[in-house]
C-alpha cells in the first residue's frame, strides 16, 4: 500500500514531525496551492490557523481527507457548509492553550485591580502618587465560554477568591445558560469572554451589553475578535460607561497603526497572544504525532469538534 500522505498548510516556523518519518508522506502547502492538493492527500493539519484558505478551498472538485486538525482552539476560520456537511472528522487543539490563557486573564485582572498601567505611567514621568487599589478576592466575574478555556479561567480566578459564573449556550448543573447573562453582567466587576465564534456569539458583546455592566466594571476579551462590535466598546469606554477593557483578539488582525483601538483611555491592547507561552509550537506538534499515531493503531481520536456547533461540546464544571 503506499504511503497516506499528510498535507500541512504551512506556518513558519513548520511543525517538527520526525517521529512520523517513513511512515507518511508529508507535502507542505501554502495558501495558494491547498485546493489542488486537497483531493491527494489523506490528512491536512492546518499549522496555518490564522489563515481562511482551508475554508475557500474545500468547496472544490475531488475527494477530500478524511481527517482535518487545526493547531488552534478555534475551528471558525475552517469551517464551510461543505466541511461541515461531509464525513471529514476535524478535531482541534483542545488541551495546549487553557492553562496559559487562564493565566493571562488572571494577570489581566490583577493588572487592572492594582492599577499596574498607570503606575507604569507615573514611572515613566517620575511621578509619585499615592492610590488605593481594589481587592480582588470578593469580587465577582462572568466568565462567557464553557469550555475548556472558561472553565480553566474559572478555577484560576476562584482560587484568587473571585466569585465566579460560568455562562455555556445552555444551562447544567455547574453552568449558568446563555439566558443568564445579562442579570449575572449587570453585577459583575469582571465580564470575559472565552467563547467559541459561532453565528450566535457574532457581535454579542455590543451597545446594549456594555450598558448592562456597571460603571466599576471591566471587560476582557480573549475568545474571538468578531464576538465584539469594536466601534461599541470604543464608545463605552470614552463614555465611561465601564472602567475599562482588555482585548487580545480583534475582528481583522493584526491591527493597524491607525486603529482607533491603540489609544483608547482604559484599553489594553495584546497581540493574540494569551495561549503562547515559550515552547507552544513544539507543545502543538507533540499533540498531533500523538494523534496521528493513535489513529494509525485504529484508536479513536480525541478533541473531535461538533462541526453544527463548531466547537466540542463540554459537560459540568469539573469540581
Amino acid at each position: 500500500m503506499p504511503e497516506p500522505v499528510l498535507l500541512v498548510l504551512d506556518a513558519d516556523p513548520p511543525p517538527r514531525l520526525g517521529r512520523l518519518a517513513g511512515r507518511v508522506r508529508v507535502r507542505h502547502v501554502d495558501a495558494a496551492g491547498l485546493a489542488a492538493q486537497l483531493p491527494h492527500a489523506d490528512v491536512l493539519l492546518v499549522w496555518d490557523f490564522t489563515s481562511d484558505a482551508v475554508r475557500e478551498a474545500w468547496p472544490g472538485d475531488g475527494p477530500r481527507p478524511a481527517w482535518v486538525h487545526t493547531a488552534s482552539a478555534g475551528v471558525d476560520r475552517l469551517l464551510c457548509p461543505e466541511l461541515v456537511a461531509g464525513d471529514t472528522v476535524v478535531t482541534n487543539a483542545r488541551g495546549v492553550f487553557e492553562q496559559p490563557i487562564a493565566e493571562y486573564v488572571a494577570g489581566l485582572v490583577l493588572a487592572f485591580a492594582k492599577d499596574l498601567p498607570t503606575t507604569l505611567e507615573l514611572q515613566r514621568a517620575r511621578r509619585w502618587r499615592h492610590r488605593e487599589s481594589v481587592q480582588v478576592a470578593g469580587s465577582r466575574a462572568v466568565v462567557v465560554g464553557a469550555g475548556p478555556v472558561g472553565r480553566a479561567i474559572t478555577r484560576l480566578l476562584m482560587a484568587l477568591g473571585v466569585e465566579v459564573a460560568l455562562v455555556g449556550r445552555t444551562a447544567r448543573r455547574t453552568i449558568h445558560g446563555a439566558a443568564d447573562l445579562d442579570p449575572l453582567a449587570a453585577r459583575a466587576d469582571w465580564v470575559i469572554c472565552a467563547a467559541p465564534l459561532t453565528p450566535r456569539t457574532h457581535g454579542m458583546f455590543d451597545t446594549r451589553f456594555f450598558g448592562l455592566m456597571q460603571p466599576s466594571a471591566r471587560f476582557i476579551n480573549v475568545g474571538r475578535g468578531p464576538m465584539v462590535v469594536e466601534a461599541d466598546l470604543v464608545d463605552a469606554l470614552r463614555k465611561r460607561w465601564i472602567a475599562g477593557a482588555a482585548l487580545d483578539v480583534f475582528a481583522t488582525e493584526p491591527l493597524g497603526p491607525r486603529s482607533p483601538l491603540w489609544d483608547v483611555p482604559g484599553l489594553i491592547v495584546s497581540p493574540h497572544m494569551s495561549g503562547d507561552t515559550l515552547g507552544w509550537r513544539d507543545r502543538l506538534g507533540e499533540q498531533f504525532v500523538t494523534m496521528y499515531e493513535l489513529r494509525a493503531a485504529g484508536q479513536p481520536l480525541p478533541n473531535v469538534v461538533d462541526k453544527g456547533l463548531g466547537y466540542i461540546p463540554g459537560t459540568d464544571l469539573d469540581e
